[in-house]
């Protein structure tokens, strides 16, 4: 991964053309860039980003925040009811609970 500004690519490989492809995986609107060494993605990454904004401040568009902080989660209804338990038993708010759990998932994945 990568990260600009906030803005995080994601990055493959392309085996057939021999270039590395890679997209901004944190915002609706599709940006991608390429390149045919690192040095070469890094430069192209930041100069997407860069472009985009540029291009949100010409036109007057407020550019896409990566992430506000806030989403809804669907989830049954059994799988809520031991969340709500498992915070009140730790004295934790579902809302806390819901946040540590994340994060130590996400910590486990090193993101």
């Amino acid at each position: 991964m990568m990260n600009y500004k906030g803005y995080i690519g994601k990055v493959e490989f392309d085996d057939e053309q021999h270039i590395f492809t890679g997209e901004i995986i944190n915002t609706r609107t599709v940006i991608t860039f390429q390149g045919s060494s690192v040095s070469e993605l890094e430069e192209e990454f930041r100069n997407s980003v860069d472009d985009y904004l540029e291009w949100c401040k010409e036109d007057g568009v407020e550019p896409e925040k990566p992430y506000s902080g806030r989403f809804n989660v669907r989830i049954y209804p059994q799988l809520h009811q031991r969340a709500a338990v498992g915070a009140r038993l730790l004295g934790m708010s579902l809302n806390s609970f819901l946040i540590k759990s994340l994060e130590d998932e996400l910590n486990l994945m090193h993101i």
